[in-house]
């Protein structure tokens, strides 16, 4: 019979602290003007606790970890909010005021996509123990800085991540009618990825409360409750 201190090391419960890391990523690049980046943010902050997101948080007994930052050029990262275990309302109601407050850390900046996605790599590597792992990248243009995400998921430990992207399809001010394509074949990693599809930044908040639910209450949360994680 195996030692009682041994069988409680080896149990997935007693393992993980929560069933979902979730790291949201913003693009803050130069074509990203102030009003579209508040519309992000106050966008961002609302979804979070919107009825259906927050039903969604807190529909299975694990809570999630969430952590937020904004991106751009190769060294223009900044973590928003660190690793914050969602285990009540008020906690999230306080993750969401914190966002809807931020301010953003450079607006001159290009589009480094491979870097955002190394940082999250890197942030996921200090994350809380959960049963899975998701970044989810919002932007509204394709890659023109440094290495592109292809690279990032060859050099940095993309093993147990999946990425999620939400395009801003806001082509008529890029002039890149290819951006879904673009993030179809380039961003999108790892079981169960799916893109969401903000029409411009004013529908940031539709698109982002609806990748948010379906992110907690999709088939990562379905696997967990019919006992069929691996």
């Amino acid at each position: 019979m195996a030692p009682l201190g041994l069988f409680f090391a080896s149990s997935p419960v007693w393992a993980e602290q929560c069933r979902l890391a979730l790291a949201l990523a913003m693009d803050i690049s130069t074509s990203v003007d102030a009003t579209e980046d508040a519309l992000q943010r106050k966008g961002l902050a609302a979804a979070l606790i919107a009825p259906e997101v927050q039903e969604a948080f807190f529909k299975s007994p694990l809570p999630v970890a969430l952590a937020v930052y904004e991106w751009s050029g190769n060294f223009n990262q900044k973590l928003l909010l660190d690793w914050q275990m969602i285990e009540t309302a008020a906690d999230l109601v306080t993750a969401a005021h914190g966002i809807g407050l931020s301010e953003r850390s450079a607006n001159d900046s290009p589009t480094a996509m491979g870097h955002a996605l190394a940082y999250g790599a890197k942030l996921m590597q200090r994350a809380p123990r959960c049963l899975f792992q998701t970044i989810d990248i919002s932007g509204d243009g394709k890659n023109n800085d440094g290495y592109g995400p292809q690279i990032a998921y060859k050099h940095f430990p993309f093993e147990n991540t999946t990425v999620n992207g939400l395009v801003i399809n806001a082509a008529d001010f890029e002039g890149e009618m290819d951006l879904i394509p673009f993030f179809q074949e380039n961003v999108l990693h790892g079981p169960g990825a799916f893109l969401e599809i903000a029409a411009g930044f004013e529908d940031f908040e539709r698109a982002m409360r609806r990748k948010l639910e379906r992110e907690l209450k999709g088939l990562e949360l379905s696997a967990l409750q019919s006992g069929k994680v691996d």
